[in-house]
């Protein structure tokens, strides 16, 4: 059921039948109560972005009574608190540039079908979202960039394959933090805080890890890294060395990075940094950016 774009200021009723309805690029500014009485067991995708609704406007007997959603888009609004269904089938929610300042535990305990939660461009910080993510064991992709975290996000389930959390304000990266995520292949914290004296040795030498974005911080040294590591991007901090034994413990036949891209640009160092013995441990690399 198409009802975006029509400059709709409240939720109409919807008949019986809906499995998706779309909603988005409206004004609306209120659901009220019983609107989707008629699909609390059918409606499966509800799209809402780009709307004015707060949480007060959104009345008891709407969302919390849709048992089958899958999907949930509440992003470009102006909500302070998740609104969570109470759906175990819901596997992606995406709550992107509201206002939100808190994600209290205990809104996804039984969410065991939920793979992506982007909750980008709000107000979070690592305090208010202590324990939020604990309850989806299927969890793929969590997205909190943009928000007001001063460290990771703690308590993510063992399966997380991406996170993403540029533009916070983290300054360190617990010890011991990516072996509790083993199936982590994309982290990105560009646009951060990070000093090495907030980077304990080896934290970032997991085998998992194929992408790694440490861009835009305050690092004066490359961290060390696991060899299957493919994609590392270190432009715009304050490196002053190249260190091989970052990328390489040991070069043999066998032994060495499998990394491809690697950017050093906007740093304090230059190609004529790099030891003569690079090109053994750095074979794969296609492309090493310098300026």
């Amino acid at each position: 059921m198409y009802c975006d774009s029509r400059n709709l200021k409240f939720v109409p009723v919807v008949p019986t039948g809906i499995q998706y309805l779309y909603l988005h690029n409206n004004g609306i500014e209120e659901i009220k109560a019983g609107v989707f009485d008629n699909v609390t067991d059918t409606l499966r995708w509800l799209v809402l972005d780009n709307n004015n609704l707060t949480n007060a406007k959104v009345e008891k007997g709407t969302i919390d009574k849709l048992t089958a959603l899958e999907k949930l888009f509440f992003s470009h609004n102006l909500i302070t608190e998740p609104i969570i269904p109470p759906s175990k089938s819901l596997d992606e929610l995406k709550m992107t540039n509201n206002k939100l300042t808190k994600f209290p535990g205990g809104l996804l305990t039984n969410k065991e079908n939920l793979t992506s939660i982007n909750l980008q461009h709000n107000e979070l910080t690592s305090e208010s979202i202590s324990g939020a993510f604990k309850g989806p064991k299927k969890l793929l992709s969590l997205d909190v960039s943009h928000n007001k975290l001063k460290k990771l996000p703690v308590g993510v389930p063992s399966s997380l394959e991406m996170l993403y959390a540029d533009f916070n304000e983290i300054d360190s990266v617990g010890a011991g933090y990516l072996n509790k995520l083993p199936s982590l292949q994309y982290l990105r914290i560009s646009h951060n805080k990070l000093q090495d004296s907030g980077i304990p040795a080896g934290v970032f030498n997991v085998t998992s890890l194929v992408e790694l974005d440490l861009s835009f911080n305050k690092l004066q040294s490359i961290p060390e890294i696991n060899e299957s590591l493919e994609q590392l991007y270190l432009q715009a901090n304050e490196i002053n060395k190249f260190e091989l034994a970052s990328f390489c413990k040991h070069i043999s036949p066998l032994n060495y990075s499998r990394l491809k891209h690697l950017r050093l640009d906007a740093n304090n160092i230059t190609h004529s940094n790099m030891p003569p013995e690079s090109s053994n441990c750095l074979r794969q690399a296609s492309d090493i950016m310098f300026e």
